[in-house]
């Protein structure tokens, strides 16, 4: 059966918010986030994006199962710390979108969903009348003790897709990884795509 992708609004993101909840915390357990999650915050987390006027979620579906989630906002509804990152570098915080996080289960991986999820967000910004799209990304060391031999990190998908990174452009996140007893700051590199 093909993997649809199906935007969540309303009660039907509240009732799937389990489920998304458990996806994000899966998937950002591997390297490089290696975040070690709470289900509680994960609803509350993604249930802004169903309150944020413009915001955006996309659920990948095999058939009723969600094997994957995008999200997307518009920037002015994000946390002061990450305005503040994209306003102090000079962009506008008015006509920018921001990319949330792409989480996929491995196993539907490689098949195109990544690419439709941008696809999807893209769309969503232009017609909001938004002429920038952003993201972020964790930074790890390339010598990190967790990082897999085999990892490659998705840069090359990003430049693919006509993102480049905003050097002037830095903001710090606070989470905790899975070895660590406390929350610690993470530096976050920001990706950004003209959306004309």
């Amino acid at each position: 059966m093909p993997i649809t992708l199906r935007p969540l609004t309303g009660a039907d993101l509240e009732a799937a918010l389990p489920d998304l909840a458990r996806l994000r915390m899966s998937v950002f357990r591997d390297f490089p986030y290696l975040y070690d999650g709470e289900e509680e915050y994960e609803k509350g987390y993604l249930r802004t994006y169903a309150k944020t006027p413009g915001g955006l979620l996309v659920a990948a579906l095999d058939g009723e199962r969600i094997v994957g989630a995008a999200t997307g906002v518009p920037l002015s509804g994000e946390p002061e710390d990450i305005r503040a990152a994209v306003t102090e570098a000079g962009i506008d915080v008015a006509t920018t979108f921001y990319l949330g996080e792409s989480v996929l289960e491995p196993a539907y991986r490689g098949q195109g969903i990544g690419l439709r999820f941008f696809e999807h967000r893209e769309a969503h910004a232009r017609a909001l009348g938004h002429t920038l799209a952003v993201f972020c990304a964790v930074v790890r060391p390339l010598d990190h003790p967790r990082r897999p031999e085999d990892y490659a990190p998705l840069d090359g998908f990003w430049r693919r897709r006509g993102y480049a990174p905003l050097p002037r452009v830095r903001a710090t996140f606070t989470w905790r990884d899975l070895d660590e007893a406390e929350e610690s700051p993470k530096p976050m590199m920001f990706w950004g795509r003209p959306l004309r």
